[in-house]
Protein backbone atom coordinates (compact mmCIF):
# COMPACT_ATOMS: atom_id res chain seq x y z
CA UNK A 1 0.00 0.00 0.00
CA UNK A 2 2.83 2.43 0.83
CA UNK A 3 4.40 1.78 -2.57
CA UNK A 4 1.10 2.58 -4.32
CA UNK A 5 0.89 5.91 -2.48
CA UNK A 6 4.42 6.84 -3.60
CA UNK A 7 3.64 5.91 -7.20
CA UNK A 8 0.26 7.62 -7.38
CA UNK A 9 -0.01 11.10 -5.81
CA UNK A 10 -3.82 10.93 -6.08
CA UNK A 11 -3.81 8.18 -3.43
CA UNK A 12 -2.12 10.34 -0.78
CA UNK A 13 -4.33 11.22 2.19
CA UNK A 14 -4.56 14.67 3.77
CA UNK A 15 -6.52 16.37 6.54
CA UNK A 16 -9.45 18.23 4.98
CA UNK A 17 -10.78 19.90 8.12
CA UNK A 18 -10.88 19.81 11.91
CA UNK A 19 -14.20 20.68 13.55
CA UNK A 20 -14.35 21.67 17.22
CA UNK A 21 -17.78 21.38 18.82
CA UNK A 22 -19.24 22.19 22.23
CA UNK A 23 -22.82 21.19 23.02
CA UNK A 24 -24.60 23.39 25.54
CA UNK A 25 -28.23 22.32 25.41
CA UNK A 26 -30.59 25.07 26.56
CA UNK A 27 -28.02 26.58 28.97
CA UNK A 28 -27.22 30.09 27.67
CA UNK A 29 -24.31 30.60 30.10
CA UNK A 30 -22.62 27.38 28.97
CA UNK A 31 -23.03 28.51 25.36
CA UNK A 32 -21.26 31.82 26.08
CA UNK A 33 -18.44 29.97 27.84
CA UNK A 34 -18.14 27.57 24.90
CA UNK A 35 -17.87 30.45 22.43
CA UNK A 36 -15.12 32.02 24.54
CA UNK A 37 -13.19 28.72 24.72
CA UNK A 38 -13.39 28.18 20.95
CA UNK A 39 -12.10 31.73 20.38
CA UNK A 40 -9.07 30.86 22.52
CA UNK A 41 -8.42 27.63 20.59
CA UNK A 42 -8.73 28.84 17.01
CA UNK A 43 -8.11 32.04 15.08
CA UNK A 44 -11.53 31.74 13.42
CA UNK A 45 -14.84 32.99 14.79
CA UNK A 46 -17.08 30.21 16.16
CA UNK A 47 -20.72 29.98 15.14
CA UNK A 48 -23.77 28.95 17.15
CA UNK A 49 -25.55 25.75 16.19
CA UNK A 50 -29.33 25.83 16.36
CA UNK A 51 -32.00 23.19 16.84
CA UNK A 52 -33.85 22.17 13.69
CA UNK A 53 -36.65 20.16 15.29
CA UNK A 54 -39.11 20.70 18.10
CA UNK A 55 -38.60 18.22 20.95
CA UNK A 56 -40.99 19.21 23.76
CA UNK A 57 -39.62 16.67 26.25
CA UNK A 58 -36.21 18.37 26.10
CA UNK A 59 -37.61 21.87 25.79
CA UNK A 60 -36.15 22.42 22.32
CA UNK A 61 -37.71 24.43 19.52
CA UNK A 62 -36.47 25.32 16.04
CA UNK A 63 -34.01 28.22 16.05
CA UNK A 64 -32.89 27.76 19.68
CA UNK A 65 -29.08 27.94 20.03
CA UNK A 66 -27.91 24.64 21.55
CA UNK A 67 -24.16 24.65 20.89
CA UNK A 68 -21.23 26.18 19.07
CA UNK A 69 -18.62 25.00 16.60
CA UNK A 70 -15.67 26.14 14.53
CA UNK A 71 -14.27 24.48 11.40
CA UNK A 72 -10.57 24.87 10.68
CA UNK A 73 -9.37 24.04 7.17
CA UNK A 74 -5.88 25.60 7.08
CA UNK A 75 -2.88 24.91 9.31
CA UNK A 76 -4.61 22.06 11.11
CA UNK A 77 -1.42 20.13 11.93
CA UNK A 78 -0.31 22.19 14.95
CA UNK A 79 -3.79 22.34 16.49
CA UNK A 80 -4.34 18.62 15.97
CA UNK A 81 -1.02 17.77 17.61
CA UNK A 82 -1.98 19.89 20.66
CA UNK A 83 -5.37 18.19 20.88
CA UNK A 84 -3.83 14.72 20.50
CA UNK A 85 -1.32 15.53 23.26
CA UNK A 86 -4.31 16.24 25.52
CA UNK A 87 -5.47 12.67 24.76
CA UNK A 88 -1.92 11.38 25.46
CA UNK A 89 -1.48 10.48 21.76
CA UNK A 90 -3.76 7.45 21.98
CA UNK A 91 -6.96 6.65 20.15
CA UNK A 92 -9.21 3.63 20.03
CA UNK A 93 -10.25 1.87 16.84
CA UNK A 94 -13.81 2.83 17.77
CA UNK A 95 -12.92 6.50 17.20
CA UNK A 96 -12.69 5.82 13.43
CA UNK A 97 -15.69 5.47 11.13
CA UNK A 98 -15.94 3.39 7.96
CA UNK A 99 -15.21 6.41 5.73
CA UNK A 100 -11.82 7.08 7.29
CA UNK A 101 -12.81 10.03 9.49
CA UNK A 102 -12.19 10.03 13.22
CA UNK A 103 -13.38 11.92 16.26
CA UNK A 104 -12.58 12.11 19.94
CA UNK A 105 -13.41 14.14 23.01
CA UNK A 106 -11.21 16.24 25.26
CA UNK A 107 -12.81 16.10 28.73
CA UNK A 108 -11.02 19.17 30.15
CA UNK A 109 -9.64 22.05 28.13
CA UNK A 110 -6.81 22.60 30.64
CA UNK A 111 -5.17 19.42 29.28
CA UNK A 112 -4.51 21.22 25.98
CA UNK A 113 -1.01 22.69 25.79
CA UNK A 114 -1.01 26.49 25.74
CA UNK A 115 -4.31 26.93 27.58
CA UNK A 116 -4.44 27.86 31.24
CA UNK A 117 -7.29 27.53 33.69
CA UNK A 118 -9.80 30.35 33.42
CA UNK A 119 -12.02 30.75 36.51
CA UNK A 120 -14.80 32.17 34.34
CA UNK A 121 -14.88 29.05 32.13
CA UNK A 122 -14.40 26.56 34.99
CA UNK A 123 -13.96 23.00 33.65
CA UNK A 124 -15.47 22.11 30.29
CA UNK A 125 -14.66 19.80 27.43
CA UNK A 126 -15.09 19.70 23.70
CA UNK A 127 -15.47 17.29 20.81
CA UNK A 128 -13.02 17.11 17.90
CA UNK A 129 -13.97 15.67 14.49
CA UNK A 130 -11.27 15.21 11.84
CA UNK A 131 -12.17 14.69 8.18
CA UNK A 132 -9.64 13.01 5.90
CA UNK A 133 -9.70 13.16 2.10
CA UNK A 134 -7.73 12.41 -1.03
CA UNK A 135 -7.14 14.60 -4.05
CA UNK A 136 -10.16 14.46 -6.33
CA UNK A 137 -12.81 14.52 -3.60
CA UNK A 138 -14.01 17.88 -4.94
CA UNK A 139 -16.11 16.13 -7.60
CA UNK A 140 -18.40 14.83 -4.87
CA UNK A 141 -19.30 18.33 -3.59
CA UNK A 142 -19.06 20.53 -6.66
CA UNK A 143 -22.11 22.43 -7.83
CA UNK A 144 -22.08 21.53 -11.52
CA UNK A 145 -22.13 17.82 -12.42
CA UNK A 146 -21.37 16.27 -9.02
CA UNK A 147 -20.26 12.63 -9.26
CA UNK A 148 -19.73 9.73 -6.92
CA UNK A 149 -16.26 8.84 -5.69
CA UNK A 150 -15.02 5.50 -7.01
CA UNK A 151 -14.81 2.65 -4.52
CA UNK A 152 -11.05 2.32 -5.01
CA UNK A 153 -10.60 6.01 -4.09
CA UNK A 154 -12.61 5.97 -0.84
CA UNK A 155 -10.53 6.01 2.36
CA UNK A 156 -11.02 2.89 4.46
CA UNK A 157 -10.81 2.63 8.22
CA UNK A 158 -7.47 0.78 8.01
CA UNK A 159 -5.95 3.42 5.73
CA UNK A 160 -7.04 6.18 8.12
CA UNK A 161 -5.50 4.36 11.09
CA UNK A 162 -2.23 3.93 9.18
CA UNK A 163 -2.23 7.63 8.21
CA UNK A 164 -2.76 8.74 11.81
CA UNK A 165 -0.05 6.42 13.14
CA UNK A 166 2.53 7.53 10.57
CA UNK A 167 1.82 11.26 10.27
CA UNK A 168 0.55 12.23 13.72
CA UNK A 169 2.56 9.65 15.72
CA UNK A 170 -0.58 8.44 17.51
CA UNK A 171 -0.99 5.02 19.04
CA UNK A 172 -4.20 3.24 18.03
CA UNK A 173 -5.35 0.26 20.04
Amino acid sequence: MAKAQKDNPMKSIRIAKVTLNIGAGKDEDLLKKGLKLLRKLSPLTPVKTVAKKRIPAWGLRPGLAIGCKVTIRKNTDLLLKQLMAAKENTLSENNFDENGNFSFGVPEYIDIAGLEYDPELKIMGLEVAVTLERSGYRIKNRKIKPCKIGQAHVITKEEAITFVQQNLKVEVH
